[in-house]
């Protein structure tokens, strides 16, 4: 059976006996017309030495940059390799990224969350019908910057299966305060697609994971 260890080392093997190849043939390319150069010089105005220092510099500069290239290749899909396996352990988890969608939590209650850019006199949480029609308002008073969440308790007369989506509206005395709304989802698979983790998640699809907020 094939491991990932055995992929890896069978990669890299390859990668290194490529990178060689393109090295030594770079640098007989350089020596047949270095040569080639010396053999037609004119014998009245022959090539300095300095000049021939410099060139020689140039191609190990050529062949430094090559197996750097070459290096940084393989450490970065080593990374993505890394990525992608402690990306597998968040299968099942809730994360939290932006979004207005109301969650249930582990009592039944819908939730929600958001992001003040700066304190606030006054919060205000609009409960919204898939309509986008208003259900009902939760006043949170004066809030801090930073991060928050709520819990919804439906006033009576107002089915809960309603709720939907929610809106937060936030004011320092009559300026409104800008806010991020927040949602929790759950991961149900994770991808690798070129050099970007992408989680995805039971509601709100294909998400990259540096657009996750944190991890419950």
């Amino acid at each position: 059976m094939t491991t990932i260890d055995t992929l890896s080392a069978s990669t890299a093997a390859k990668t290194g006996t490529a990178s060689a190849q393109s090295e030594a043939g770079s640098s007989e390319r350089f020596l047949k017309l270095l040569v080639t150069q010396m053999q037609n010089q004119d014998p009245l105005n022959p090539m300095d030495n300095a000049q021939i220092t410099s060139q020689m510099a140039q191609i190990q500069t050529v062949s430094g940059i090559e197996r750097l290239n070459t290096s940084i290749q393989s450490i970065g899909g080593q990374f993505m390799q890394m990525q992608a396996l402690q990306g597998a352990s968040l299968v099942g988890r809730d994360v939290i990224l932006e979004g207005n969608r109301l969650s249930v939590n582990d009592a039944g209650q819908l939730q929600g969350g958001f992001e003040l850019a700066s304190a606030a006199d006054s919060v205000r949480v609009e409960i919204l019908s898939g309509a986008g029609a208003v259900l009902d308002t939760i006043d949170l008073g004066a809030q801090s910057n930073g991060r928050h969440g709520f819990d919804w308790t439906p006033k009576p007369g107002v089915d809960p299966a309603l709720g939907d989506s929610f809106r937060v509206v936030a004011k320092a005395g009559a300026a409104s305060v800008a806010s991020t709304a927040l949602m929790r989802d759950r991961v149900v698979a994770v991808a690798t697609g070129g050099d970007t983790l992408n989680l995805e998640l039971r509601r709100s699809g294909t998400v990259p994971y540096g657009q996750i907020k944190s991890v419950n």
